[in-house]
């Protein structure tokens, strides 16, 4: 089934040519069914980039999906054109009224700063406090998800030794978890961070539970014990030549790159990286539209606000 996207939105192009089914709002309004609403606050820097990855993946699920992408008032985008951002996208302003289905919260790279220190800390806190009350499940990425169990739960960040970065064996902790359903008990996921959260410290943390953990990358997925919020300190969503261009960004600055780990072949730069991880990252996604948001969320979206549980948060 498909994923509901603006007409001119540059990822359609590139959707349509990879088989995704993708649908525009005139043939969306003739199918009988309600879509799930779902809300991508994209903090990217390359967020044309992180649209095509997002959707290729949301559009992968016999669900109907109606795709509202928001970006930081707050914060001037210095990677993405002023044109595209007034086309496609909203602010939360124009949002916090409303309620939503499913919420993505992409990852950003700044998490080397405090997360005080963040010039959108405020606008993102105001968002992440609203998805308790409008928003039924929201799943939030690598440094998204590093922010969301700091607001909501207190868990801090640590700083690495260098940058982690690479494709990393992980295995499960609780493979019954609807999240994993299908899931091998070992599977890759690429990492691309600078700072980590500390496993012992999210298990000991009431209200979350820890699902997935590597030897290598440390903590990769947890979520709330009711089911509404997610956390993948990892991204699943790259491409496969994405640590590549990164790689290659990194060397472009002068020394000290770090070349990803486990990524290409003989560790040599110059081979053709395998992306190892996809099959997991299109499961990941299906399951939680289905298990976390089709399956829970109600038909009525004004029913959302009574629907849910409110989940603790930590005080200013």
């Amino acid at each position: 089934m498909p994923v509901n996207i603006p007409h001119d939105l540059p990822a359609r192009r590139t959707l349509m040519s990879e088989n995704v089914f993708v649908m525009s709002d005139e043939r969306a309004t003739h199918q009988d069914i309600r879509p799930l609403r779902i809300l991508i606050v994209n903090l990217m820097p390359t967020k044309i980039d992180t649209e095509t990855q997002l959707l290729r993946l949301l559009g992968n699920t016999p669900l109907q999906l109606q795709v509202t992408f928001m970006h930081m008032a707050s914060h001037e985008s210095r990677n993405t054109p002023r044109e595209h951002l007034e086309a496609f996208y909203t602010t939360f302003d124009e949002v916090r009224d409303q309620t939503f289905d499913g919420m993505i919260i992409t990852g950003a790279p700044i998490e080397l700063l405090e997360f005080e220190e963040v010039t959108y800390w405020d606008e993102l806190c105001e968002v992440m406090d609203w998805s308790a009350t409008n928003v039924f499940s929201t799943l939030h990425i690598c440094w998204g998800a590093q922010a969301a169990m700091y607001r909501h739960y207190g868990i801090p960040k640590f700083e690495l030794p260098s940058k982690l970065t690479g494709v990393f064996d992980h295995r499960l902790i609780n493979p019954k978890a609807k999240i994993v359903s299908g899931f091998d008990r070992h599977f890759p996921a690429p990492h691309s961070r600078y700072t980590g959260n500390d496993p012992d410290i999210i298990e000991a943390t009431e209200g979350i539970e820890l699902l997935a953990f590597s030897e290598e990358a440390g903590a990769y997925l947890a979520a709330s014990t009711d089911m509404r919020f997610l956390f993948v300190t990892g991204h699943p969503e790259y491409d496969g030549e994405t640590l590549r261009a990164e790689y290659q960004r990194d060397l472009a600055k002068g020394p000290g790159a770090v070349m990803p780990k486990h990524y290409f072949p003989n560790d040599d730069p110059a081979a053709v990286p395998r992306p190892t991880w996809r099959a997991h990252a299109f499961l990941l996604y299906a399951n939680w539209l289905n298990y976390y948001v089709y399956q829970r969320t109600p038909f009525q979206l004004e029913q959302i606000p009574t629907a849910i549980t409110v989940p603790p948060t930590v005080e200013d």
